[in-house]
Parts: C-alpha cells; sequence; structure tokens
C-alpha cells in the first residue's frame, strides 16, 4: 500500500469537519521529495516517487483508507476573531502510524477549494510551498518542534494572486492539525459537549497518561502551556519570527505550524517584523513570548467550560497560564547559557547574556554570525576581532568580552571543549531570506538546483560545511529581504 492511511478524526462528530476531495490538477510533476522523512514514516520513497504515488501526491489519487477532510475552527486574526475560518486550502487525507508507533496526519496544501474556502480558489503557488518545505525542514535540524514537508508537487495550473503565478501542491506531515482555533470554534458556539469530545481527542493524541485523571482537562491545559512556553523559547534562540502568530495558527501539540510570512532575523533587532500584513508589529521577534500568553489566555477561555468545579475554574485556568512565564524564562536563559558556553547556572548569567544582546541591536550585528563565531572565540581570544567587525563599533564587544572571558574563566574546563559543545547549538547556517528568495525565483524559471542545494545544507546547520560558505553570509544590501508575504 502507498500510504496506510486512517482517519480518527472522521469518525468524531460531522461538525468537526466537511467532506471534501482534493481538486485534480491538469499535470502534476515531482518537485522534492524528503526520502528522509519518508523512511521515518515508514514509506516507500521509490514508490512515493512514482507515477502513482506522484498522483496521490497532487490530490489526483485517493488513496485506500483515507477519508479527505477539511477541518472546521475558528481564530483570533490581529487580535479579532473570526468564527468562520476552517481549512480553505488544506485537506487531511488521513493518519499513518509510524514505524515507532506514533501517529502523523498527512494532509494536502493547496489541493483546491473546500466549503471553508470563502469564495477563495483552495490553490496554492509555487512560491509559498516551496518556502513552507525550506524552512520546516530547517526548523526540523536545527531541532525545533515543527510541521514536516513530505513532498512538493507542481500543479500544471497557475493561480492569481498579485501576478500570475505557477501553482503546487505541498504535502504537510504534522503531529496533529488541532489548534487553539479549534477549540474556540466549540466554544465560541457553546458547544460544551463537542469541545469535550474536542479535548478527549486531544488527550488521545498527545496526553494519552492524563485519559483517566480526574482533573485532566486542567492538565491538558497546563501541558499545551509548557510545550508552547518551551517551543517560543527555541524561536527566540535561533532568530525566529513566525510572523502570524493567530490562534488558528497555534497548534496545541507544540510544533509550529503554518509557515506563512516567516523568516529568520539577520540583524539583531527585537522590533523586527517582516511579515507585509503585520503594520503594528503585533507578532514582532520580541512580542511573540507575550502574543503566546494571549493565545494560550483564548485557549483557557475554552477549555475551563471543562473544569469542575465550575466556580474554582477561573483561578485553576489562570494557575495554568501562570506557568507559561517560568517554563519560557528557564528554557529560554538555559538557552542563552549554552550558546555563550556558560556550564553552570550562576545569578547573574541572565544579565551577561542581556548585555551581549544590547550591543548586539546596538550595533546590527547579525544574530546567527555573532552566536557562531563565539564558539571559536571561546577557544582563541584572538578570534574576538573577528566577532567584533560584526558590530558597527567593534569596541563595543570588548565591554562584553572582558566580562565573559572572566567568566569563563572562573568554570574553568577545556577550552576546545566549550567551543564544540557551543558549536552544537549555534548554528553556522539558517534559512537566510535571501537565500530562500533566491531559491524561489530560479523555480519560477525551473531552476530547482539552488532549492536542493540550500535544502542539503540547511540539513546540517551546526556543521561548518567549508565549500558552502556564503550561505553562512548575510545578504548584501542589494539582496535583502525586507517583507515578507503569505500565500493566500
Amino acid at each position: 500500500m502507498l500510504i496506510p492511511l486512517d482517519n480518527s478524526y472522521a469518525r468524531l462528530p460531522e461538525m468537526f469537519y466537511a467532506r471534501a476531495l482534493p481538486t485534480p490538477v491538469a499535470a502534476p510533476r515531482l518537485l522534492a521529495l524528503n526520502v528522509k522523512l519518508a523512511a521515518e514514516l515508514g514509506l516507500d520513497a521509490q514508490a512515493l516517487a512514482s507515477p502513482e504515488g506522484m498522483e496521490a501526491l497532487a490530490g489526483n489519487r485517493i488513496l485506500a483508507g483515507s477519508e479527505p477532510l477539511a477541518l472546521a475552527y475558528s481564530g483570533h486574526q490581529f487580535g479579532h476573531f473570526n468564527p468562520h475560518m476552517g481549512d480553505g486550502r488544506a485537506i487531511l487525507l488521513g493518519e499513518i502510524v509510524t514505524p515507532a508507533g506514533k501517529r502523523r496526519d498527512i494532509q494536502l496544501k493547496g489541493s483546491g477549494p473546500t466549503p471553508y474556502s470563502r469564495r477563495g480558489d483552495g490553490r496554492a503557488a509555487l512560491g509559498p510551498v516551496l518556502r513552507e518545505y525550506i524552512v520546516s525542514e530547517a526548523m526540523q535540524a536545527l531541532g525545533i518542534p515543527t510541521t514536516r514537508t513530505l513532498a512538493a508537487v507542481a500543479s500544471g495550473e497557475t493561480v492569481y494572486r498579485e501576478d500570475v503565478l505557477p501553482g503546487a501542491v505541498l504535502t504537510r506531515v504534522a503531529s496533529s492539525h488541532m489548534r487553539v482555533g479549534t477549540f474556540e470554534y466549540f466554544a465560541s458556539r457553546g458547544e460544551k459537549n463537542m469541545l469535550r469530545i474536542l479535548a478527549d481527542q486531544a488527550i488521545a493524541r498527545h496526553d494519552p497518561d492524563l485519559t483517566e485523571a480526574a482533573d485532566k482537562y486542567e492538565k491538558l491545559l497546563e501541558r499545551i502551556v509548557i510545550r508552547q512556553a518551551r517551543l517560543i523559547a527555541q524561536w527566540l534562540l535561533v532568530g525566529f519570527i513566525h510572523g502570524v502568530m493567530n490562534t488558528d495558527n497555534m497548534a496545541i501539540s507544540g510544533e509550529t505550524i503554518d509557515y506563512g510570512p516567516c523568516a529568520f532575523m539577520e540583524a539583531y533587532n527585537p522590533s523586527t517584523v517582516f511579515s507585509f500584513i503585520d503594520k503594528q508589529g503585533r507578532y514582532a521577534y520580541a512580542n511573540q513570548p507575550s502574543i503566546a500568553v494571549w493565545n494560550l489566555t483564548r485557549l483557557a477561555e475554552c477549555l475551563m467550560m471543562l473544569f469542575e468545579p465550575e466556580a474554582e475554574a477561573p483561578e485553576r485556568a489562570n494557575a495554568a497560564l501562570a506557568s507559561f512565564r517560568p517554563h519560557f524564562q528557564e528554557a529560554y536563559l538555559n538557552g542563552l547559557r549554552r550558546k555563550i558556553g556558560l556550564f553552570e547556572a550562576r545569578e547573574n548569567d541572565a544579565d551577561l547574556a542581556s548585555d551581549l544582546l544590547e550591543r548586539m541591536a546596538v550595533n546590527e550585528a547579525d544574530f546567527t554570525l555573532t552566536f557562531r563565531r563565539l564558539c571559536t572565540a571561546a577557544q582563541d581570544k584572538t578570534a574576538d576581532a573577528g566577532v567584533a567587525s560584526l558590530f558597527e563599533d567593534p569596541a563595543s564587544f570588548a565591554g562584553f568580552s572582558d566580562s565573559w572571558r572572566a567568566r569563563l574563566d572562573s568554570e574553568g574546563g577545556d577550552p576546545a571543549a566549550r567551543a564544540n559543545t557551543m558549536r552544537k547549538v549555534n548554528p553556522a547556517f539558517i534559512a537566510r531570506n535571501h537565500r530562500v528568495e533566491e531559491a524561489i525565483q530560479a523555480a519560477l524559471k525551473d531552476d530547482l538546483e539552488p532549492f536542493h542545494t540550500l535544502n542539503r545544507v540547511l540539513e546540517k546547520p551546526f556543521e561548518d560545511q567549508p565549500d558552502f560558505q556564503d550561505y553562512m553570509l548575510p545578504a548584501h544590501p542589494d539582496e535583502r529581504v525586507t517583507q515578507t508575504f503569505c500565500g493566500t
């Protein structure tokens, strides 16, 4: 069997979804197949790359066991509630159980209109499909929880956005597609019984040890809060900006989902925004933790409807939300310690790391390169010049370096071992915006080599890769990509 599918979601009440078949495309052509992910899923990559497999990945062939669905959900978009959302350009084919016993959703994006499309075409353009492929797999290589991309298929058709563009279909793999907005969908309708069914589905999928717990819905909220706290900390530690943190784009699994106008920051600036639609900077880099709490508060408002006794629900929901801050701070500070080579936790570590970040911000130092070069400087003081050269005022780095070296000396240890440990958390390579755009623009001209090369580089973000040193560097002024866009 090409992809042995089941669909537990299809066994839920029909209010949870709309049945929707993918719309066949004119001339499917395989652009990229994630062979490593296929192996993890227990799938035959060669079969997926066959004409039959390509037809399935394009939505032209319905696989055995598939019950295609568009999922229902609501969402707060830029703080404003939209009760009528759902999968408008994505269709869940079903689920697969991996050789490791994990259940994973298999979804097509760009597979045609659904009952939730709201007059949209349900299609995806080639550029956003390749962007999601590149960035989601880059996040995976960085060790950050994320949805994955199994394949990208050209549709042979055009889609109409600001321009006429070639279309494509992406196959997304996720632990689930349940979102904060899914809970909002039922809570906003007063469907308490449906909300309970959804919460039980979430527990069965992500937290099965809670199934028999008397306070399982409260504990579910706590688990989701902790997962998100740790996820956002990981985003900040690599300079990632999601771009559109609406509640319908927050997965309860704790995976990064919905790669629209996302980007990695180059020059460090906490106020950085790339998304063209984020005019007020709501989802700026430094705002992501507070926005996560805002979104989780919307989730708490839903789940507290199931808490018992009812009179204690607000207090218990607030207690769960309060756990975000300490878990985020712990994950973020521990991550910063590792990035600057501190093996021991001491009281003033946050001040030391903040001093570096503040100097980087004032001097517009490249976020990724600064930390990567710091690895070499931890082993060899003469390498300080390489870090300082990233600062508009190179002398500014010395103010941090003196305090930092004193701290490292007080710990002792082998400098080479410290440098090697730092290199395991400070990537040399990220999906820099201009490289992503370069790959997309070449693909629009039927040249996929830059796309494949970039993916190969990003598979090993912590290795030096001497043959690809140019991929480490920030964009030249004429290459900078300062705005990113959604694919709709």
